[in-house]
């Protein structure tokens, strides 16, 4: 059954269950490669994705203050990438049915 839909198993629709190479099961520093994927990734929580997004939108207010337009364009391009993965990462949750693991703040 690897590799195919399982919503059965589940409960969840659109959710698969496959084999993957754990490198690093480190928590927070999970290094993982999935099928078809030459290297491996990643794995970062989704608590810990949240506070990225703020660390990031925080450099982004002082990089306003200084004026320097190539930073604060940097800065806004970094916060902007964090925010659509968390955006994602929000609404697969929701769509399986999991709890934030984090309190949702407001966002601009």
């Amino acid at each position: 059954m690897v590799g195919e839909l399982a919503p059965q198993l589940s409960g969840r629709k659109d959710m698969e269950i496959r084999e993957i190479e754990i490198y690093s099961d480190a928590p927070n520093y999970v290094i993982v490669r999935t099928p078809g994927r030459n290297y491996p990734g990643c794995v970062i929580q989704g608590d810990s994705l949240a506070i990225l997004l703020d660390r990031a939108s925080e450099v982004c207010s002082l990089a306003r203050s200084s004026g320097n337009q190539d930073l604060i364009e940097e800065a806004e391009d970094l916060e902007q990438a964090l925010k659509e993965r968390l955006d994602d990462y929000e609404v697969v949750l929701k769509a399986h049915g999991f709890d934030l693991p984090y309190a949702r703040r407001p966002r601009t």
